[in-house]
């Protein structure tokens, strides 16, 4: 069946999808979708000047399933969402802002996992080949099995 006129196959590009290089820059990225859908913008796939390799929701999806598997709380989803909406982690250089970084770092680190898990985010976190001592490798992250 062939495409619609002015729509890409989504599959097609997937190859192409650059993935996050940390949970806090796919989740500020998804509450920017978020906000913008709520505002009344019509999102769709693989439209941005960056293919992503997901969907806003599927980063909401692993976000609900860490809830409910009790890895985070209200708390941290209360925090994740109000320096979403701010488009900035907190900051340690103020006294108001610390306890609101201890619940930031602890959501994204749980994130973490299952984004990579899914491909979202690729990489080990500020390593690179330079960095690593004499002899050491960076092993890829298990990618899920087709």
């Amino acid at each position: 069946m062939p495409i619609a006129p002015g729509r890409s196959a989504v599959l097609a590009s997937l190859s192409k999808a650059e993935p996050f290089a940390s949970a806090d820059e796919a989740w500020f990225w998804t509450m920017a979708a978020l906000i913008a859908r709520r505002d009344g913008a019509r999102l769709s796939a693989a439209r941005g000047s960056v293919i992503r390799p997901c969907e806003p929701d599927d980063v909401v999806k692993c976000l609900d399933r860490l809830y409910r598997q009790r890895r985070i709380d209200l708390q941290h989803a209360r925090i994740m969402r109000l320096w979403g909406e701010r488009g900035t982690a907190p900051n340690a250089r103020f006294a108001s802002e610390r306890g609101d970084l201890r619940l930031w770092r602890e959501a994204m680190e749980r994130l973490e996992f299952p984004l990579r898990q899914k491909g979202i985010v690729c990489g080990p976190r500020g390593l690179s080949a330079e960095a690593l001592p004499n002899g050491a490798q960076v092993i890829p992250f298990p990618t899920a099995r087709p």
